[in-house]
């Protein structure tokens, strides 16, 4: 017979008499009643708990020293069992994190991957973890999925995200991205339930619910009451879920796998089911998987094989308010299960079990006595039947609290008095009688406070309802130990001792390094760097000094933030056992990555010399960089590829005997390259005049190192001739690159510049044009003079309803785009421009000035060997002629007869010291 027989009579009336359709309600009040018998009569002792749950905890301590089971089955990863024995070097609350960057077996865009499992001292599970370690010949072993299976049972199409709120505080994001793996998770799946719970409780959220009509009733309740009343409340939650409930086949999917594990333990241990205890949710408390219990006969689940995904594991800090975050508790929830903890253990007298600081593998030996399990009794009709007992008013508590939130809100910024603190302790008490309570909860005091004691503007940084949960017991930060560290977070601590710094304090540190007076701080400073450059921003940041190709730090100053950024740098330790290896291999994915380009891998190269040195690993980047290159077919990276190439020529010759035979390689392909894309980024649409200009740039000033490395100028000429662009800007650009290459002389320049801007159609698109002459600057600086003179007659010739549009577009322009060559213009107007204000009148522009008259031209020039060469080859003469602008012709060669005369001078200075040239014709070997 069941000991719940008469409740369950009781409940088929109740469902009867109340419900429209009996059949329906009888039979989910039924299943309660059958789930809570089924779950107390299996053989191996179920125990039901709720995550962060101070009655859980409590109900625990009792029932381990009572029973002092064995073996201890607990719902957690099973691939995280060897970080539980780095608890005891840790300040809780902490997660155990299960870290995947490398993945094989699930799609590339879900990396990295990121378990946590919070752990805080008020929760059952720690008690159990705690037991378990510290007590001689007891074994605690994991049986829920493991990390692997959680991503493998995620819907492929995406991964699951914790959504991030731009209002959650910062220690809420201690767990980053991850996944969060509760212990117990109990909420109603029903919405309408959870409302209807709240709407009837007159409470705000869950948090509050739970903690008034499950944790306190239950606080204070027997093992028996409490083992039943939370497999009732999983039964219910179960049973009240909407169909379809896309978390129902994962549910019970764990269930199978957790049971599945426990029978191939019991097999392989031969351990007695009567000396385990198998702690898990109240929600899998009541299933009904055909694997429950030991006595099923129901096949094992068949629990598919890992992926190749490499995991790793770790501890690293969390927080209350990131528990909150993660599993969307009610703000100041957990600290106030903390508080309700510590009041508890005070008043029960319960001995908590705490983990020894010690070494691993110590235990004590604890003075236990074992207790048989008692037979199971109803003791659901009684705690249904009767309200729980109310605690009275405890007035010291409720006084202390408000005279400390007044304190608190004055010390930031409110105008809070004495009768503010009267005001919080009468309201409190209202709103508890309103919520049919006996005593204020810390969330009627925290409403109240709220009420009384808040304003319209928050004055400080936090509020009132932040200033009661610190008030309440605060946001509690865990700490890992040292001990527990992975080797590269203990090396990076290690390494920056000589700093004299406590870096585990989580407050803002600054740190001072004089380099030269102290070199044993550049291995320091060093390091930083290359922290600074893999840590997100916040946790270092450099207040004074810097790190760039050919400059040298003499004094540094960091602002150290490395305490409250613990996990980044556990987390670095996932991915190499050193920062100088984690580096070079972000490095390397970093240039093979699908969406590298050549910008990226010279980026990447110029880190590679700032942060590791040598020459091997950016050797290898930048034969990458050469390969990305050849391989792009657009040009947007352009500017970016010409600034950091040349900045990486101008370090390599400054600092080694010869080039890399990379960057010889990818000035030649850079070449070919550009001069191969140049007709299409002229008439292209969607490339931009900077593009342009710095491939012109690319090619204008690499080509006399790229002709000795064997390429050819025509390829560049030919490229030039075969571009036709129409947007203005381009078409400056190209005539330019003509002006450069000599096939367009200066004269016809200016020529075309002044009709276009005595041409009414095309007076509106001029500036453009000059728009287009400014990044013409940095392939040709030698137009210089040129633009400043073409603007000049812009600025005097253009409308003002053209001209004062374009100038805030022409100032925008340069400092965007061109920063670099606004000294070079204004240095060039100054040389123009006269240089005082009176002067300014009578100033003539030297291109407006009359044409000096041509000096007479020499009837005749000397010949001679020079002359000789000049006249027989005149085009090379003429290419610089046309180049220079000069246009007064070729002069006549005097006969010989008069050249000779006209050298009289010379033959008589040979004459008188004939020496020298006997000298000179022995040493030529000329005779006679």
């Amino acid at each position: 017979m069941s000991p719940f027989g008469a409740l369950r009579g009781q409940l088929l009336d109740a469902a009867k008499t109340f419900a429209d359709a009996p059949s329906d309600l009888a039979g989910i009040l039924a299943g309660l009643v059958d789930d809570v018998d089924r779950a107390l009569r299996e053989e191996l002792e179920i125990f039901p708990v709720c995550h962060h749950s101070p009655a859980s905890a409590l109900a625990m301590a009792r029932r381990l020293r009572e029973k002092q089971p064995k073996v201890i089955y607990l719902e957690l990863c099973e691939d995280m069992r060897p970080l539980l024995d780095e608890l005891r070097n840790c300040r809780l609350p902490v997660a155990l994190q299960a870290f995947g960057s490398e993945l094989d077996g699930f799609p590339a865009g879900w990396g990295p991957l990121s378990v946590v499992a919070p752990i805080t001292e008020a929760s059952a599970e720690y008690q159990a973890i705690a037991y378990a370690l510290d007590t001689p010949d007891v074994e605690i072993v994991l049986v829920d999925r493991s990390s692997d299976h959680v991503f493998q049972w995620l819907p492929q199409e995406e991964p699951a995200r914790p959504e991030e709120d731009a209002e959650d505080r910062e220690e809420a994001a201690l767990h980053g991205d991850a996944v969060g793996v509760e212990i117990g998770d109990l909420r109603p799946r029903f919405a309408e339930l959870e409302a209807h719970l709240l709407h009837h409780g007159k409470v705000r959220h869950w948090s509050e619910w739970w903690d008034q009509y499950v944790e306190q009733p239950l606080s204070g309740a027997d093992y028996d009451t409490y083992r039943q009343v939370m497999v009732l409340i999983g039964s219910l939650f179960r049973r009240l879920r909407p169909a379809g409930d896309e978390r129902t086949a994962s549910d019970e999917d764990r269930e199978r796998y957790m049971w599945t594990r426990m029978r191939e333990h019991l097999a392989a241990s031969g351990a007695d089911p009567a000396q385990c205890l198998y702690v898990c949710g109240a929600f899998h408390a009541a299933s009904r998987v055909e694997q429950f219990g030991l006595a099923s006969d129901a096949p094992p689940f068949d629990i598919s094989p890992r992926t190749a995904t490499r995991w790793q594991y770790g501890l690293i800090p969390s927080s209350q308010s990131a528990i909150e975050a993660q599993f969307g508790l009610a703000s100041g929830s957990v600290s106030i299960a903390a508080a309700t903890w510590n009041k508890a253990l005070t008043r029960g007298g319960v001995q908590p079990f705490k983990l020894d600081r010690q070494k691993e593998g110590r235990r004590r030996k604890r003075a236990l006595t074992p207790v048989a399990q008692a037979q199971v009794t109803d003791r659901l009709s009684g705690f249904l039947a009767k309200p729980p007992a109310l605690d009275g008013l405890d007035e010291a508590e409720l006084l202390g609290w408000c005279v400390d939130i007044v304190r608190l809100a004055r010390r930031n910024g409110y105008l809070a008095s004495t009768a503010d603190a009267i005001a919080v302790f009468e309201t409190s008490i209202l709103l508890a009688g309103l919520r049919n309570r006996g005593r204020p909860t810390p969330y009627d005091f925290q409403d109240a406070a709220v009420t009384c004691i808040e304003k319209d503007t928050v004055p400080g940084r936090r509020d009132v309802r932040r200033l009661c949960e610190i008030l309440l017991g605060g946001d509690r930060i865990g700490q890992v130990g040292y001990e527990a560290l992975p080797p590269l977070a203990r090396d990076v601590f290690d390494r920056l001792e000589p700093l004299g710094l406590d870096l585990s304090k989580r407050t803002l540190q600054r740190a001072l390094l004089n380099l030269d007076a102290q070199p044993e701080l550049v291995p320091c400073s060093r390091l930083l760097w290359m922290l600074h450059y893999l840590l997100p921003e916040g946790a270092l940041k450099p207040i004074m000094g810097s790190r760039r190709l050919g400059e040298r730090s003499v004094q540094e100053s960091w602002d150290l933030w490395i305490g409250r950024h613990q996990r980044e740098i556990i987390e670095l330790g996932y991915e190499g056992v050193s920062v100088e290896q984690v580096l070079e291999q972000r490095l390397r994915r970093t240039v093979w990555d699908s969406q590298a380009t050549a910008a990226v891998a010279l980026r990447a190269v110029e880190d590679a010399i700032l942060f590791l040195g040598g020459r091997r690993v950016a050797d290898e980047l930048g034969a990458r960089a050469v390969e990305l290159l050849a391989a792009e077919r657009t040009v947007d990276d352009a500017p970016e590829v010409l600034r950091r190439i040349r900045r990486l020529l101008a370090h390599y010759r400054a600092t080694e005997p010869a080039l890399p035979a990379w960057c010889e390689a990818f000035v030649t392909v850079g070449y070919a390259q550009y001069c191969t894309l140049l007709p299409t980024a002229f008439v292209d649409e969607d490339t931009g005049g900077r593009q342009v200009a710095a491939m012109l740039g690319f090619l204008f000033s690499m080509e006399s190192f790229a002709l000795a490395l064997g390429c050819d100028h025509t390829q560049l000429e030919l490229a030039v001739r075969q571009s036709h662009p129409e947007a203005p800007a381009k078409v400056a650009l190209l005539w330019a690159a003509q002006s450069q290459l000599g096939l367009l002389p200066m004269a016809e320049l200016r020529s075309r510049c002044d009709e276009l801007l005595a041409n009414p159609l095309v007076v509106p698109s001029f500036p453009l044009y000059i728009g287009g002459f400014v990044q013409a600057l940095e392939p040709v600086p030698a137009m210089t003079a040129f633009v400043v003179e073409t603007m000049s007659k812009a600025f005097a010739r253009l409308p003002d309803p053209v001209l004062l549009p374009w100038l805030p577009k022409l100032i925008t322009t340069l400092r965007d785009q061109a920063p670099e060559l606004v000294p070079v213009l204004i240095r060039e107007a100054g040389r123009t421009f006269p240089a005082g204000l009176a002067a300014v009148d009578s100033w003539v522009p030297p291109w407006s000035a009359p044409a000096l008259p041509k000096a007479p031209a020499v009837a005749a020039v000397a010949a001679g060997p020079v002359t000789g060469l000049l006249t027989a080859h005149p085009a090379a003469c003429d290419a610089v002629a046309a180049l220079l602008g000069c246009d007064a012709g070729w002069q006549v060669a005097a006969p010989a007869a008069d050249s000779a005369a006209g050298h009289g001078e010379t033959a008589a200075l040979l004459a008188r010291h004939p020496g020298t040239p006997d000298a000179v014709a022995e040493l030529l070997g000329l005779a006679g």
